[in-house]
């Protein structure tokens, strides 16, 4: 089994769960060179709120995508972009990756944005 698909196996585990209960979702995505934050509804099927390093607002803020100050900043947009829509309390999905640098970056800003994970 390589990386790709132990990263893959652990995102179906965790997304099996977070269906099952069907709570609002963040999910994060992360690249080389960017990261995406996207929150689901209860159903899975409606995009509530999203920010990414690739929107032109958040490129011209920050110089490079792929470190954790972007990822800060983008945990932070997301935060308010889902209060903005009445979503306070999310489910983590960290879509397999490791809780570690960039994606722990963002789930931090998240929270200190006033999410509730």
């Amino acid at each position: 089994m390589d990386k790709k698909q132990a990263r893959l196996r652990r995102a179906r585990k965790t997304r099996a769960k977070i269906a099952e209960l069907k709570v609002v979702r963040l999910a994060v995505h992360r690249t080389n060179s960017h990261i995406y934050a996207q929150i689901f509804s209860g159903c899975g099927t409606r995009v509530l709120a999203s920010a990414s390093t690739v929107e032109p607002d958040v490129r011209s803020k920050i110089s490079n995508g792929g470190a954790t100050a972007a990822a800060t900043f983008v945990g932070t947009l997301i935060a308010n972009r889902a209060k903005a829509a009445g979503v306070e309390q999310v489910s983590f999905d960290r879509s397999g990756f490791h809780y570690h640098g960039r994606v722990k970056a963002l789930a931090e800003a998240a929270r200190s944005g006033g999410l509730k994970f």
